[in-house]
């Protein structure tokens, strides 16, 4: 069973995919907060919760909850983290983190100011394929990494995903489908030493399709592309000095991948199932983290999640994006 209370703060579309993996497993979902009282009942009984409330502030006022889960679109995410913070509650702030590197950094010093944890929800970090991968990869088993690539690309038009087109709300394919193959590059391989990064804007200034190619101090390399006009592969190879592994699609989920030689064998095959899409791992790393009293995870760190989108800063330089208030 759980071991804390967790409240949701926004009711859309990924906090209804996060409640439902969380309840798979006993995670106490205890109450959801939304803009209107309306939209927070809806949700509250769709979703089995018991307490709605009709604003943020009343759900991170609630005394009965212990960590709340920031599910609202990023550009609203410090905001909403702050607010949590400083009534003394845990946050998991969904992917990406904020908006910039400066955002992230303030949630860092809230948090340890107030003695909370927090934690970015790039929920693909703890899922059991992506952590096989990194013990591959830790165990030597192709060596050391010279080189990654990683498409992470989806059709969504306008009237499928109008937030991803509208500057206000931080659209563009960066920061909500290239921050997948960002964080898994950062994982293997660090912050980058150098970033070259080209994208084709829509008349609206936001990204449709950016590529990006990072170098590393050891001279690795990592070639990263992500779009949301045209369907990609979604599939990813990490390769090494003694082999690669490649990811079958959609690498970023709970998937399939194969270990190769250098003579191109195939000398492993992971495979593994889930009954879920898998969000239910990141609040298992929050409940571990709480009770061993830590402020920080060491699978998930905030210096990470910083680093992260100082290299999304620097992406969105060189292409050109700035959003309303930065």
């Amino acid at each position: 069973m759980s071991a804390l209370r967790w409240g949701i703060l926004g009711a859309g579309v990924i906090a209804k995919a996060f409640v439902r993996d969380c309840q798979k497993i006993g995670i106490d979902i205890a109450a959801v907060g939304s803009r209107t009282q309306q939209n927070a009942d809806a949700f509250a009984a769709e979703m089995g919760i018991a307490s709605a409330h009709a604003s943020y502030q009343s759900l991170v006022d609630d005394p009965n909850l212990d960590v709340i889960y920031i599910a609202t679109p990023h550009p609203m995410h410090v905001a909403n983290a702050l607010l949590a913070i400083e009534a003394g509650k845990h946050v998991l702030v969904e992917k990406p983190f904020t908006l910039n590197a400066k955002q992230a950094q303030s949630i860092k010093d809230a948090a340890a100011a107030k003695g909370v944890f927090a934690m970015e929800a790039m929920w693909t970090r703890f899922l059991p394929s992506m952590l096989a991968v990194k013990g591959v990869v830790a165990d030597g088993g192709i060596g050391e990494v010279r080189a990654i690539q990683a498409d992470h690309s989806q059709f969504l038009p306008y009237e499928r995903a109008p937030r991803l087109h509208e500057p206000e709300l931080g659209g563009g394919a960066l920061l909500d489908l290239g921050i997948y193959p960002v964080s898994f590059v950062h994982r293997l391989l660090g912050e980058p030493t150098e970033i070259v990064a080209r994208a084709t804007l829509t008349d609206l200034g936001v990204d449709e399709i950016v590529s990006a190619i990072m170098t590393f101090e050891s001279g690795a390399q990592a070639s990263i592309q992500s779009g949301f006009m045209a369907a990609g592969a979604n599939t990813a190879t990490v390769i090494g000095t003694k082999g690669r592994i490649e990811l079958d699609r959609v690498w970023y989920n709970n998937t399939s991948f194969t270990v190769f030689d250098q003579r191109g064998s195939a000398t492993e095959r992971y495979e593994t199932k889930i009954d879920s899409r898998g969000m239910q791992f990141q609040a298992l790393e929050v409940e571990r983290c709480v009770a061993a009293g830590l402020l920080q995870s060491d699978r998930m760190s905030l210096d990470e999640s910083i680093q992260i989108m100082t290299v999304l800063d620097e992406i969105r330089r060189q292409i050109g994006v700035s959003y309303p208030g930065e």
